[in-house]
């Protein structure tokens, strides 16, 4: 088995921790994981995206240059990061905040999903990264769901611990959504 994806967005949006929630999860399953954050100087609004690549092999770079799938959650993400996808794989689109009408792909698979409007109608619009790595797990069911949760269990602790509960339920959200999609 081997999975890679790329997570992009601004700073702020929760992409690197989805990122490593998935890395961890995996590896709590016994795969083989790289986990490859990159930002830029900025806390908030700056760049941020991560790749993740997940196998029952040894993996021989965490740099992935064309991703099976790319999920992004800004416009600005889904400008410089749509040409890098692989032929035939698949981008997965926050329509909150992407002009779906510039999608330029016509050899990929596309999934368009308001992640901020679903995470606003079930919380907050900050869980919006969560309904995004709910969306990824439902296409592609690389980990499972109880990894996933003790993976926020272990990274949401103190005051962020409260949050857990609404993350699950954004991410099993995003998994129910994505299956409804075909997934």
């Amino acid at each position: 088995m081997y999975s890679d994806v790329m997570m992009a967005g601004f700073g702020g949006q929760g992409i690197l921790l989805i990122g490593n929630l998935l890395a961890e999860a995996a590896l709590l399953e016994g795969y083989e994981v790289t986990y490859l954050p990159s930002y830029g100087v900025e806390m908030r609004g700056g760049t941020a995206n991560c790749t993740v690549v997940i196998s029952d092999e040894e993996i021989g770079s965490p740099q992935v240059s064309a991703p099976q799938v790319m999920l992004v959650m800004s416009e600005q993400a889904r400008e410089r990061f749509e040409p890098r996808v692989k032929p035939g794989g698949l981008l997965i689109v926050n329509q909150s905040l992407c002009d779906i009408t510039k999608i330029s792909r016509k050899d990929l698979e596309i999934l368009c999903l308001p992640f901020n409007k679903i995470a606003d109608e079930i919380e907050n619009s900050r869980f919006a990264n969560m309904v995004a790595l709910g969306v990824y797990l439902g296409k592609k069911p690389v980990v499972k769901l109880t990894s996933v949760e003790q993976t926020l269990k272990e990274n949401l602790t103190g005051k962020k611990a409260q949050f857990i509960p609404s993350n699950l339920k954004a991410i099993e959200k995003g998994i129910e959504l994505a299956k409804k999609t075909g997934g």
